[in-house]
Parts: structure tokens; C-alpha cells; sequence
């Protein structure tokens, strides 16, 4: 016969369950939120702050990017710092955010992930779709003029980049300090 302490943890374990289970029906819904979240925050900004790392000395650059869902587009010199960071080791992280005055109103992007030259004619036209979409100023550098003149010396060593993110934290301080929501990427 059980006895009525026995009940009482079987019937804990069985709340439990049940609520577990409704956890795990609600985190598809959940992660479809913050995936849409991200997506339209990485569409909305411009600007990300690049880390990388080489024989263990760090280093951060800022760069405009434009994003093709999660993977993050930029140029760069591959002779800047981290151009040369970015070859030696391609594991990077990014954050992606405004400048707040108000602590509540904290609202950005973390991430980790890999960096690569983009090499193949058809991701080079996928960066160019994209970035052209957000950045149409960048058609003015290909036009003849001054201006082209100016930037062609500089466009000439450029190499195309991509950031693919294996994991975003997704910040929000609108909805207490400090809070954050992590998408695993690799799972989506």
C-alpha cells in the first residue's frame, strides 16, 4: 500500500510532467517569437562591433553589415587588424546594439559564431544583393565620378565576409535587467 507521502510526491511528479509538457509544446511558439525578434532587429540596425582574436591578444572593430537572415554580411581589408585576426582564427563573436541613456531601454544583440572570405561567385552575389538593399549609397561607389575615383583605390583590396552565428543572445532590458534570450542557431 502506498503511503500517503508517496501520493503526495507522485502527484508532484505528475504536476510536474504535465508541466513540462506544456513547457516543451510552448518553446516552438516561444522560439518562433524571438527568431522573428532578432530577425527584424538584425533588418533594423546597421552597425556591429566585430571580435576577434589572435595569439590570444582580442580586438573589436566596428563595421556596417546587412543581413541575409541570420548570416551577417560585411566587407573589409584583410590587412586590418581584424581582417588578419579573422584568417588566423575564424571563430568571432558580434554585438549589435544603440546607444541607450536609460538602462531599461537596452535593447541589442550578442552573438558567437564563424567568420569566412567569401570566395564562390554565388555568395559574393548573395552579399551584393543584400547589401545593396540596405546600403544603397554603396551603388554610388561604382558610378563614374569623384567619388568612385576617391574610394576605387580602397574598394580594390576589399574582400567580401560573411558571419554565420552558431548561437544569438537576444537582450532586452524593457523586460528587466540583465535579461536575455538565447536562440541556438544550429537548432533552428
Amino acid at each position: 500500500m502506498i503511503s500517503q507521502r508517496a501520493n503526495l510526491f507522485l502527484a508532484s511528479d505528475m504536476k510536474m510532467a504535465q508541466h513540462g509538457a506544456k513547457a516543451r509544446a510552448s518553446r516552438p511558439r516561444a522560439n518562433e517569437k524571438l527568431r522573428r525578434r532578432i530577425l527584424e532587429y538584425l533588418e533594423t540596425h546597421n552597425t556591429m562591433t566585430i571580435a576577434s582574436c589572435r595569439q590570444n591578444v582580442p580586438w573589436a572593430a566596428a563595421v556596417f553589415y546587412a543581413s541575409d537572415g541570420f548570416d551577417l554580411y560585411f566587407f573589409s581589408d584583410p590587412h586590418s587588424r581584424h581582417g588578419r585576426n579573422m584568417a588566423a582564427n575564424a571563430s568571432v563573436s558580434a554585438a549589435i546594439h544603440e546607444d541607450y541613456r536609460d538602462w531599461k531601454s537596452i535593447r541589442g544583440i550578442q552573438l558567437e559564431g564563424r567568420a569566412e572570405r567569401l570566395r564562390s561567385l554565388k555568395l559574393q552575389a548573395r552579399f551584393w544583393t543584400a547589401y545593396r538593399k540596405k546600403f544603397s549609397f554603396v551603388d554610388e561607389f561604382f558610378r563614374p565620378g569623384l567619388l568612385r575615383e576617391a574610394v576605387q583605390p580602397k574598394l580594390a583590396g576589399i574582400h567580401l565576409y560573411r558571419i554565420v552565428p552558431q548561437a544569438i543572445w537576444y537582450l532586452d532590458n524593457s523586460r528587466g535587467f540583465g535579461h536575455r534570450q538565447l536562440l541556438n542557431v544550429c537548432a533552428v
